[in-house]
């Protein structure tokens, strides 16, 4: 066996005709030769190897950086436009059947800022809205719109800074009601319009960035992002791409 003789060493025949131990030794032995003689009964090589990780570079603290949960909670939003019933072509609103609302959930556009103890929330829901008459033969063309809507919700203990987390969105209903006065196009005088709205439905979570030492101990990343500023913050948020706000199109 060449070298591999050693897997053999102080092992003894007995009467039986079967090999035994001749010491206690001999098991460290035989471990020793089996694997550095690549054999391959796994009974007798109990090899545990573990993987070393090697760091680019040493850290030069125990402290960590994690995110803290400010808070969560289940809000709604309302996504809600009075469209002028002049917008579907040849619609005569005294012969409206039925009214259907299909939300894009895709499509959806918002921006969530955080305020001192409130998160701010305002976005686009895009929308087909296709209306059926009883007028016979006569067939309404249905618009693609995209729906406003704006929320503020309380959160005590949030701050400028935190981060806002939502889970997707998911519509709880629509509704829509036909007679709501609205302004005509060219803005000359209330004719009929028709109210759409979208009850939408999400999580949203606000967490802080915080340093956190090998003791539990923690601190703000920004010690002073929870003080009052001296003027109202104001916020100018750009246009949505694509962003209809009414207008007409078939679907």
């Amino acid at each position: 066996m060449g070298n591999c003789s050693g897997h053999w060493n102080n092992w003894n025949k007995n009467d039986k005709g079967k090999f035994e131990r001749s010491d206690h030794k001999s098991k460290f032995e035989h471990k020793k030769s089996c694997g550095s003689c690549g054999h391959h009964d796994k009974s007798a090589c109990d090899c545990n190897f573990k993987p070393v990780r090697r760091l680019t570079s040493p850290l030069n603290s125990d402290c960590v950086l994690v995110n803290s949960v400010v808070g969560s909670k289940m809000v709604q939003k309302v996504a809600e436009i009075t469209l002028p019933a002049t917008l579907f072509t040849g619609l005569v609103v005294a012969d409206i059947v039925s009214i259907t609302v299909v939300p894009n959930l895709a499509g959806i556009t918002h921006t969530a800022t955080v305020i001192r103890d409130k998160v701010v929330n305002i976005g686009l829901i895009p929308a087909t809205i296709s209306i059926a008459v009883s007028t016979p033969g006569l067939t309404i063309d249905p618009i693609t719109t995209s729906i406003p809507f704006q929320e503020h919700t309380d959160f005590p203990g949030a701050c400028p800074e935190d981060i806002v987390t939502e889970s997707p969105f998911v519509v709880e209903g629509t509704f829509t009601q036909v007679g709501v006065p609205v302004v005509d196009i060219a803005e000359l005088e209330l004719i009929t319009g028709i109210l759409v709205k979208v009850v939408l439905r999400t999580t949203i979570t606000v967490t802080r960035p915080v340093i956190m030492d090998s003791h539990g101990g923690i601190c703000d990343v920004n010690d002073r992002r929870c003080e009052n500023p001296t003027t109202p913050p104001t916020f100018n948020l750009s246009a949505p791409p694509n962003g209809l706000l009414g207008g007409g199109g078939g679907a």
